[in-house]
């Protein structure tokens, strides 16, 4: 099928080009931008004025939650609900039940994806079998397989020397490390932010040196290491500007927030509303302001949905019984754009 799209605004971040002008597509491609190719005849045409035509966007985090956890959520589902929103690529984080560390889990779950059709799916492997913190996955098998990178979420490791060991050979095949940076010892049982609105609730806090302290020991090992690695959800000011740091002094890492970090603080949960209950949590007005900065800035290089679906009864539940986790893959690219509004 032909199609032209007129009077559309037509974005592309890759050539610069942002202006009011026509689309045509043959066979589900563009063909050309402004004038319609020689010989081209439209069998359909849309009126594109006040939208915007952009490339799909690119999602790190999206939770499909397949396998295991169907009354969540499933490859299908969930890739509809990001491509609904204009994501046509997303990375799914290893979530799954059985954990996503083998190659069987891989090729399920890329099976699935290509059979929804809705959009392209990157898994990323486990760093460490069924999240243990001690035997590291089939790292190399999972990345032929597709992976794109590994993780171990926020799961910790049985000791640093493990970590350390894991980075290396991680490095040697020159792997992609995603770390969510939060010590387990400081967070354990806690529930929000450690500070006023915590207190108030009478909610177990999360102090920001969980994050701080987990960050920096991975940042040494990054370096002693060589490996690359990416940071992800970053939550308070202070980890930014350790990572801002260690980009200043050459260490080639990257980093990403999610995007309900830029737009909620802890004071939404006030009221004990669960569905704001996030890990790692909502954290101050200083530090939502610090994250804006910072992607202002170039030192956070993404903003994902870091979505993670849940069923009903999963959140009508008391605070402390509820489960962690936003839905937000569909609503990415609107809410990002109120922050440029604002």
């Amino acid at each position: 099928m032909t199609i032209s799209i007129r009077g559309a605004r037509v974005i592309d971040p890759a050539s610069g080009l942002d202006q009011v002008g026509d689309l045509h597509i043959e066979a589900g491609k563009i063909v050309a931008i402004g004038a319609a190719p020689a010989g081209f005849s439209a069998q359909k045409t849309l009126d594109g004025a006040g939208l915007v035509a952009a490339p799909g966007l690119v999602d790190l985090s999206v939770a499909l939650r397949e396998p295991g956890y169907g009354r969540k959520g499933n490859v299908e589902s969930e890739t509809r609900a990001a491509a609904a929103g204009g994501t046509t690529s997303l990375c799914c984080p290893p979530y799954t039940r059985p954990v996503l560390d083998t190659p069987a889990v891989a090729e399920l779950i890329l099976d699935r994806a290509r059979e929804a059709g809705n959009a392209k799916v990157y898994p990323i492997g486990a760093l460490t079998r069924g999240f243990g913190g001690e035997q590291l996955s089939e790292l190399v098998a999972l990345r032929d397989t597709g992976c794109v990178a590994f993780t171990n979420g926020l799961h910790g490791f049985a000791s640093n020397r493990i970590l350390r060991r894991a980075l290396e050979y991680a490095a040697t095949f020159d792997l992609t490390v995603i770390f969510t940076s939060q010590d387990t010892d400081l967070a354990e049982g806690g529930l929000a932010h450690e500070g006023p609105t915590a207190s108030f609730l009478g909610l177990a806090g999360i102090p920001e040196t969980a994050e701080t302290v987990a960050l920096a020991r991975n940042l040494l090992l990054v370096e002693q290491s060589g490996v690359r690695a990416h940071f992800s959800q970053l939550t308070s000011a202070r980890g930014i500007e350790l990572v801002a740091q260690a980009q200043a002094r050459g260490l080639p890492v990257t980093c990403d927030v999610a995007l309900y970090q830029l737009i909620l603080t802890d004071e939404a949960l006030v009221g004990f509303s669960s569905l704001y209950h996030v890990q790692p949590p909502l954290r101050t007005r200083a530090d939502r302001e610090a994250l804006r900065e910072a992607v202002k800035s170039g030192v956070v290089q993404a903003i994902a949905s870091h979505h993670q679906p849940h069923e009903a009864d999963a959140k009508n539940a008391p605070f402390a019984a509820t489960e962690p986790g936003i839905s937000g893959a569909e609503l990415l690219l609107p809410l990002a754009m109120t922050l440029v509004q604002d």
